[in-house]
């Protein structure tokens, strides 16, 4: 059966929903640029004032932003990569290894998904504790070095992407497991790699919970210093908007590095389903 072009409808939906999608990073850059009573205007302006710098300026003098976003990208940078190699690792040894006990683990793997975040929130920060990780940056990374979604995403897209042919054939050719993970199974993922690299790091980078139980006002992450800016009695929401818009840069940054990879890997593991 033939798919025939997009017509004018489609196209018209595409830039709707387009639109429709970018219209709130604009509008917070709008309140940005300009004072805090943008907001209660009876006709907000739609067009960027000329304050945004100014309002920047107040962000870094009233929280430690600069610190704070430093911390959130080394955060955000290791548990992204570690997230990554290690789920790959395990996804290729759940989808093309022989060992005994593999269903159980990785139901007992998956199962760790039902567990809502909060029950361990207590006992996870006096583990950090006794470890000496409170208020440090190991105290955020370590727990959050993998995670079981992403060891079951690899895992679902490696049973298809890696025939076991494919990998018999490289091991009669001599080479290790290892190098067989490194040459064959690696490339063969690397949309599925890239996708969850892009979801990992978003979601380092807007963690806000765990971070502000683990970290002291001193040594924040991102989100932690953007909730100080609305800690007061009154909120400048041109403020707290300038702040945002800049800790939304490098979202946009690694999306735009990974964006090919990104949109194969999803339209790739779509066709699969």
């Amino acid at each position: 059966m033939s798919v025939g072009k997009p017509n004018a409808t489609v196209y018209g939906l595409l830039l709707a929903f387009v639109l429709g999608s970018a219209f709130p990073f604009y509008w917070s850059f709008v309140v940005a640029s300009r004072d805090s009573a943008t907001v209660s205007d009876r006709v907000p302006p739609l067009l960027p004032g000329g304050n945004f710098f100014a309002n920047a300026a107040k962000v870094f003098d009233s929280v430690p932003f600069w610190k704070a976003l430093a911390n959130s990208m080394i955060v955000a940078g290791t548990v992204t990569v570690s997230t990554v190699l290690l789920s790959t690792l395990a996804g290729f040894a759940f989808a093309k290894l022989r060992f005994r006990g593999r269903g159980v683990l990785f139901v007992a793997v998956v199962a760790t998904l039902a567990v809502p975040t909060q029950l361990g929130i207590v006992p996870l920060y006096m583990l950090m504790a006794e470890f000496g990780w409170a208020n440090s940056l190991e105290a955020v990374i370590v727990p959050n070095l993998v995670t079981a979604l992403g060891v079951f995403w690899m895992r679902q897209y490696i049973l298809e992407a890696v025939p076991f042919e494919l990998i018999e054939a490289a091991r009669m050719d001599g080479c290790s497991l290892i190098r067989t993970f490194w040459h064959v199974c690696l490339p063969a993922v690397r949309p599925a790699a890239a996708f969850l690299g892009m979801f990992t790091f978003m979601t380092s980078w807007n963690d806000f919970l765990w971070p502000l139980v683990a970290l002291d006002a001193g040594n924040p992450t991102i989100q932690v210093a953007l909730e100080k800016l609305q800690s007061g009695f009154y909120i400048d929401y041109s403020l707290v908007l300038a702040g945002t818009t800049m800790a939304t840069v490098p979202v946009l940054l690694i999306f735009v590095l990974l964006g090919r990879q990104i949109v194969a890997g999803i339209m790739q593991g779509a066709v699969k389903g």
